[in-house]
């Protein structure tokens, strides 16, 4: 497997590089999960000072992006790496900011926390906390198979994507009916539903971190496959 070739290149500072490089990818998305945990905990309680947090950890998840996206360009122009070498610093630039967009998507998530508790909005939170659920549990085997350098598991996590698909399909339902039902309700329903979207994208960014996963490892892009085609890229 390509991935045995990181820790073994005859200079030990370009060993030390990657595995850096490596090593801030994931406290990056450690960050990230943590967004999406707080920014979740801030929508169900209505805990503004919490939404803050999140928002103002999003600028730490900005600066972290550009941190690692220059420091890979470094290592391009300098080292002018190839093959897995190259595909892992190439992906990696890709993957940061797939894990950036997911901090977005956080963020959006408190802002919508903020906006929905100063109007005294409620909505049942145990389908979104599910939801919620899932696709920090999409990110974090993303992030725990980049962390391995393994294709093991991928086709299972994009997978679960379906399942979000289709909680977000019945929160939508739910709340074109309260719409339906009393127009006084449009507003803060379509706060929900900005809500609810962000936390449906952040699955598709998992997915999109698998995708470059197989690309680092095997060098096919699998990014315009039918999900059967990909699960066949995905496996060992």
């Amino acid at each position: 497997m390509e991935n045995s070739k990181i820790g073994q290149h005859i200079s030990g500072q370009f060993n030390k590089e990657l595995e850096d490089i490596r090593d801030k990818v994931l406290t990056m998305g450690g960050l990230v999960e943590r967004q999406i945990e707080l920014a979740v905990q801030a929508y169900t309680t209505g805990d503004i000072e919490l939404a803050e947090l999140v928002i103002k950890q999003d600028n730490q998840v900005d600066a972290m992006e550009v941190a690692i996206d220059l420091e890979c360009t470094q290592i391009l122009a300098r080292r002018q790496p190839t093959a897995f070498d190259l595909r892992l610093l190439v992906s990696v630039i890709k993957i940061i900011h797939e894990i950036e967009r997911v901090g977005d998507k956080a963020e959006r998530v408190a802002e919508m926390a903020i906006k929905l508790e100063k109007v005294g909005s409620h909505f049942p939170h145990y389908e979104l906390e599910h939801m919620a659920e899932v696709v920090k549990g999409m990110l974090h085997d993303a992030l725990d198979a980049f962390a391995r350098m393994s294709l093991e598991g991928l086709s299972a996590i994009t997978g679960r994507d379906d399942n979000v698909d289709r909680e977000y399909d019945n929160l939508l339902r739910q709340l074109i009916t309260r719409m339906m039902e009393d127009p006084r309700n449009i507003t803060r329903s379509l706060d929900v539903l900005w809500t609810i979207r962000a936390l449906e994208r952040i699955g598709d960014h998992a997915c999109y971190i698998c995708e470059h996963m197989v690309y680092m490892i095997k060098g096919e892009d699998v990014r315009h496959l039918s999900q059967q085609e990909q699960e066949e890229k995905m496996k060992e």
